[in-house]
């Protein structure tokens, strides 16, 4: 896809109103990047930056007085890197999402931010209505990764580099193993919860009963777990 100019109409999408605005916190350390990026969004209708900053101390009182939609933070910074902030967050009680924007295109450091619950990871290289699109899947629920890193996020099922336990007598309910199959197929808990006919709370309840039976930590490793044991990816069908 083409550069597109990052002025003018040519960057306003059709979204939400004020009052359902998808509301972000920015965080990273390269004050042209975090400009660049908070007026981007800025310019889209349906998405509201609360606030910007290259400070994790900052950043974790951002998110404690605003509890914003998504958090898009840098992976490595200088004072505290993403993972170390996102350790933080969830140790505060703070489960707000959180989406990688990074430099790196390491298949390392994708699996380590895949194992500690990121929900997408983008690289700073990609056209800004890729990244305008990503953000708002992300906040929908689903699993975004650039799609440079398509190939490499294969590598990491494929070889089970998410260190799912091979070895295991685990005993899921048909529920779960269902669930799981939808898991390994990439699938949000809204769009499990639409295909299964049940409700949002129900599934993630559901995953994490699994999470806890298999002992992982992440939906991720759940896919992995899921491709090493032969579990075949459940795509999304409309329930009755």
């Amino acid at each position: 896809m083409d550069a597109i100019e990052l002025s003018g109409n040519t960057l306003r999408q059709r979204g939400a109103g004020v009052s359902d605005s998808l509301r972000v916190v920015l965080v990273d350390d390269h004050g042209l990047c975090r400009r660049g990026l908070t007026e981007l969004l800025e310019l889209q209708d349906g998405i509201k930056v609360m606030g910007a900053t290259g400070d994790p101390t900052e950043a974790l009182g951002l998110l404690r007085e605003h509890l914003p939609d998504l958090v898009v933070m840098d992976l490595r910074m200088p004072m505290m890197d993403g993972l170390t902030l996102l350790r933080h967050l969830r140790a505060e009680g703070l489960d707000t999402p959180v989406m990688i924007l990074t430099m790196s295109d390491s298949q390392d450091d994708m699996a380590n931010a895949l194992r500690a619950g990121v929900r997408g990871y983008l690289l700073k290289d990609m056209n800004p209505e890729d990244v305008i699109e990503s953000i708002r899947r992300c906040a929908r629920g689903d699993l975004v990764v650039a799609p440079a890193m398509a190939n490499k996020l294969a590598n990491l099922l494929q070889s089970g580099h998410g260190e799912a336990p091979k070895e295991k007598s685990v005993r899921l309910t048909e529920r779960e193993r269902e669930i799981l199959q939808y898991l390994a197929g990439g699938k949000s808990n809204k769009a499990i919860a639409r295909s299964l006919n049940i409700s949002h709370d129900t599934v993630k309840l559901h995953v994490r009963h699994i999470l806890a039976k298999l002992n992982l930590t992440s939906r991720v490793e759940a896919a992995v777990f899921a491709v090493e044991h032969g579990v075949s990816p459940r795509q999304h069908t409309h329930s009755n």
